[in-house]
């Protein structure tokens, strides 16, 4: 969230912001709700210190009609104080419905439109392999390998489920050694972070728990949520502390698990596994110094490059634009890979992100650090992005490293875990 004094002091600059970002927020009203909650939050304060200064005068009456008297201007202070804070209750409620719609700022650099606008940055150090056999997608490459059976996910937990066999099995181990090793390397803490969530922090990452337009799956009866990232868990490790800027930078990397509901997601394009409910993702997550953030960004985005071209998978880069950005987002980098059998021709489909969010997210979970030798504290800036997304890094492997005999050229890199070169390889006699 954004700094409510900053608001006020910016509502043009706040309004046009949620413009070029497509979010329908009156910034005005909220500006004119929070100026009237905040003068009648001193009347409030002001009723209450005359009515303990009654309260403590009352011992002092000179007879009982005095302080019958004095007892009866407390309770009439209270009642009025009590009457000014429902007051103050029903604007809050309707300002702060306005203010948790208000976007993150957005970079100068990022393009201003939808997602048709996002801006190609780069290609990867892959190019496209031409391919003089017939391509076929990775659900029939899945197939032919026994390598992914979504009949089965389904008959077990419904469409969009799935079961992964064989080498498959050994791939999704494999990238996940494979990330967390380079990571590791980089000086990140590898972690294994839990699989649920209170709402309050999902809320304070950026995610919405409950309500029809959820990606989240929500626990009957309790206050968790299964996350739908390791964002979520690694972005509230930190929640309500105060941290020494000495501390700062800290590198995270976390495996979880990762659960969607994909409400809404449908067509060719989110076939197989590319859209699931469930998958396993490696996310790196930082919290910086505000002077920091930006080129821990471009870091990030430069990992997230390194991994894909050790994998030799083609891809390109996109900064996205503005309407494309998600709340905390003050910047965006996709990365997304080229997958051969993706539309009728191939087509690029996202396998990455890395989003700075600024002190957006930390504002939301109270996450500060404090200066040595200085009073007071700041808010961290927070940033994350994704290693491997095993179930859209799977596509890409299997798609580009398909060879004309049927079989599947396992990358360089992760050969030495999954402890051979090709699946389906052809013997000759």
């Amino acid at each position: 969230m954004l700094d409510r004094r900053f608001i006020l002091d910016n509502v043009q600059l706040v309004q046009e912001n949620c413009d070029i970002r497509g979010v329908k927020a009156d910034v005005a009203r909220f500006a004119e709700l929070e100026t009237e909650r905040r003068g009648m939050q001193q009347e409030v304060e002001e009723l209450s210190r005359q009515a303990n200064a009654v309260s403590k005068s009352i011992g002092k009456a000179k007879d009982d009609a005095e302080r019958e008297a004095r007892k009866e201007e407390g309770r009439d202070l209270r009642e009025q104080k009590d009457a000014k804070q429902a007051d103050i209750d029903r604007i809050a409620a309707e300002a702060n419905a306005i203010y948790n719609q208000i976007p993150n700022l957005t970079h100068p650099e990022t393009p201003r439109g939808g997602e048709e606008d996002s801006r190609e940055l780069q290609r990867g150090a892959v190019e496209v392999r031409p391919m003089t056999f017939p391509v076929l997608d990775h659900l029939e490459l899945g197939e032919q390998h026994k390598l992914i059976d979504l009949e089965g996910g389904a008959r077990i937990a419904g469409h969009g489920f799935y079961f992964l066999q064989n080498e498959a099995v050994l791939l999704e181990l494999a990238l996940q050694q494979f990330a967390i090793e380079f990571l590791v390397k980089e000086g990140f803490v590898p972690t294994i972070t839990p699989d649920l969530a209170r709402g309050e922090i999902v809320q304070g990452v950026g995610f919405v728990p409950r309500g029809p337009e959820t990606q989240i799956y929500s626990i009957e009866n309790h206050d968790l949520n299964l996350v739908a990232t390791a964002e979520i868990t690694l972005g509230g490790l930190y929640a309500g502390q105060v941290l020494d800027e000495e501390q700062l930078p800290i590198k995270l990397c976390g495996i979880s698990h990762c659960y969607r509901t994909e409400a809404g997601a449908a067509g060719r394009a989110s076939r197989g596994l590319y859209r699931v409910h469930q998958f396993t993702k490696i996310e790196m997550f930082a919290f910086t110094l505000p002077d920091q953030s930006e080129d821990t960004h471009n870091y990030f985005r430069d990992l997230e490059c390194e991994i894909f071209d050790s994998l030799g998978i083609p891809y390109r880069v996109l900064d996205i634009a503005s309407g494309d950005l998600g709340g905390p987002a003050y910047r965006k980098f996709d990365l997304e890979a080229w997958m051969p059998g993706r539309g009728s021709a191939g087509e690029y489909g996202e396998v990455t992100s890395t989003s700075n969010c600024t002190d957006y997210q930390a504002r939301r979970l109270d996450i500060r650090y404090k200066t040595k030798g200085e009073k007071g504290t700041q808010f961290v800036h927070t940033l994350n992005g994704t290693a491997i997304a095993v179930s859209r890094a799977l596509i890409a492997i299997l798609e580009n490293c398909q060879q004309a005999d049927g079989s599947i050229v396992v990358p360089e890199v992760l050969q030495r875990y999954v402890g051979k070169e090709r699946i389906g390889a052809i013997v000759s006699d």
